[in-house]
């Protein structure tokens, strides 16, 4: 019998879970109600194994870690083991960290599973990018400081040019944007030349590295010594960046001191 004389009700079914930036108590309950009735999940790498053990001890857990600068399990392997899971009856959660359609390659999975008949689901999970400005009491759009954010990715797929970081630098100084800058660490000293030819050295700047975990720790400094400072205090992956007045709005408590430096 060919897989076009099935229903889709026949197969499986696969629910992409967002598992927020790592504390298990900014899971939303609809997030854990997906996990707690997981056959077979697929967990990312920066996914804690706090919230991978709400899992049923039946589960089937398989590790498809996926990091910038580390080896990564082949997205089209990924995708694969998925359809096969949900074509076999499972009840497949493919956990991952922060929310799947922001940078998380959600967008990708879902349009395979649909090609293949899968029923598919999105459940979504809060964001680094949020969590991490937020766990320093920092309002990425506070009025008097802002117009708005614009979450980026520092990490472009092969063959992309990547984005314009000088077109960018300019609409963020004439429109008072807020920039989240996702995956950046490592290209931190283009990033901030290329957005230096339109903000000011003095424009104030966060680095947030494991926001929300008990390891997390952070770095306030500015554009102009941004990637210097990142290097001087061994600031890694995962980390965001946030880089807007919005930074310098408040007296920023030393919530987690141990990096916390000023320009």
């Amino acid at each position: 019998m060919t897989r076009s004389t099935h229903s889709a009700l026949a197969y499986g079914t696969c629910t992409l879970v967002g598992a927020g930036p790592g504390d298990p108590e900014l899971l939303t309950l609809k997030a854990l109600k997906a996990i707690q009735a997981a056959t077979v999940l697929l967990v990312d790498d920066l996914v804690s194994e706090a919230i991978v053990a709400f899992a049923p001890k039946s589960a089937r857990v398989v590790y498809v870690g996926k990091r910038g600068g580390c080896k990564s399990t082949p997205q089209a392997f990924i995708e694969k083991l998925m359809i096969m899971a949900a074509l076999e009856g499972e009840n497949v959660v493919r956990l991952k960290g922060g929310d799947p359609f922001i940078f998380g390659r959600g967008g990708e999975e879902v349009e395979h599973l649909r090609a293949a008949g899968i029923a598919v689901q999105v459940i979504n999970g809060i964001t680094a990018g949020l969590a991490a400005a937020t766990s320093l009491g920092l309002p990425l759009t506070h009025r008097e400081h802002a117009h708005g954010v614009v979450f980026v990715t520092g990490h472009a797929k092969p063959g992309d040019t990547g984005t314009d970081w000088r077109t960018l630098a300019a609409t963020a100084h004439s429109a008072r944007l807020t920039l989240v800058i996702y995956m950046g660490v490592s290209g931190a000293e283009r990033i901030q030349n290329e957005l230096l030819t339109g903000l000011p050295a003095a424009t104030a700047a966060a680095v947030i590295q494991n926001a929300s975990l008990p390891n997390q720790r952070h770095l306030i400094t500015t554009l102009g010594r941004l990637a210097q400072d990142i290097q001087r205090d061994q600031v890694a992956s995962p980390s965001v960046i946030v880089v807007g007045d919005v930074v310098a709005s408040l007296a920023l408590a030393a919530t987690h001191p141990d990096i916390e430096r000023a320009a």
